[in-house]
């Protein structure tokens, strides 16, 4: 346990009347304060573009980070080898392609899904973007250029992201990288409580059997979304809409913390809906649980190693 006394600056509600950011200072926020002199602060990042939130988060947010002393986030996502080691971590072993290692028939489907999403980025592609000098091609093959020497478990992260809403959104800085960029700016020390291989070993522990079942799910919810027959239960606009309301609901923002789609439902066969909830408890554990207690051990070491210094500590929203 923290020996520091926490409270939150905003309680949670489901309050779904929350149109524009005029009642800004009507709404909870995502800030808790550890009280000590001077405070600290947890803010609770999403990852969407910045522009899409930056007008709902309250002025006690804002401030909080201004005021604080040192900015840490997940990661540095501001460092070079920090994007290095993650493009890293993504990659097949050497020699290997996905060709090699993936059924035949979900090769196919995978090859043709990419296909038809190449074929579409151009209408999905906002004016803003192109006025930008964003184009289709470039921003395909900056997401899925080397897609053949990826490991499945990151293709089907990718696939799961290659929606008309994520393509629209591409070109802005997510609000977890604004920040950084902002304590850049403002000269702030910074730094980040977890390395890169802790994201990324989970992600690579899953077993083949599994991946295959999650890439397979992937593909089958992109081809129904193709087809028209199938609506998707939370989308990015869902979790924007309950960020900006202050909304800590857990069903929604589970999705978002634990970077992974759900895969449990009711239409699964029995030893399928097992493997989904294999799956989910897997990344629950490792991705939620032990992730939150890893990363709570470093921020009591930091605030007992510099007890005169102002904290901001900006993670990825959870539940209250």
């Amino acid at each position: 346990m923290f020996p520091f006394s926490w409270r939150p600056a905003g309680h949670c509600s489901f309050t779904r009347l929350c149109f524009s950011p005029l009642q800004q200072s009507e709404l909870n926020s995502f800030l808790w304060t550890i009280k000590r002199d001077p405070p600290s602060y947890f803010f609770g990042t999403i990852h969407v573009p910045y522009t899409r939130v930056w007008d709902f988060i309250p002025e006690n947010s804002k401030k909080a980070f201004q005021h604080s002393h040192i900015v840490y986030f997940e990661l540095d996502l501001t460092d070079p080898y920090t994007i290095s080691a993650l493009t890293s971590c993504q990659l097949l072993p050497q020699g290997e392609n996905l060709q090699d290692v993936l059924p035949r028939d979900i090769y196919r489907r995978l090859k043709r899904h990419l296909e038809y999403v190449k074929l579409m980025m151009p209408s999905w592609m906002t004016p803003d973007q192109r006025g930008k000098g964003l184009y289709a091609d470039y921003l395909f093959n900056a997401i899925a250029g080397n897609w053949e020497r990826k490991r499945p478990v990151w293709v089907m992260l990718m696939v799961n992201s290659l929606t008309e809403v994520d393509i629209k959104s591409r070109g802005v800085p997510v609000l977890d990288l604004y920040l950084a960029q902002e304590a850049e700016r403002l000269r702030k020390q910074t730094g980040a409580v977890e390395k890169v291989e802790e994201q990324c070993h989970p992600l690579n522990g899953l077993n083949f059997s599994q991946v295959i079942f999650a890439l397979n799910q992937t593909l089958l919810q992109q081809e129904s979304l193709r087809a028209g027959s199938l609506q998707t239960p939370y989308t990015t606009e869902d979790l924007i809409e309950h960020y900006n309301c202050g909304d800590l609901n857990s069903i929604i923002f589970s999705h978002d913390t634990s970077q992974v789609p759900n895969f449990i439902n009711a239409t699964l066969p029995p030893n399928e809906r097992i493997t989904a909830q294999e799956i989910d408890s897997y990344f629950r554990q490792e991705l939620i649980y032990k992730r939150n207690e890893r990363m709570g051990k470093r921020v009591k070491d930091l605030l007992e190693e510099y007890p005169d210094k102002s904290f901001f500590f900006a993670f990825g929203a959870g539940t209250c």
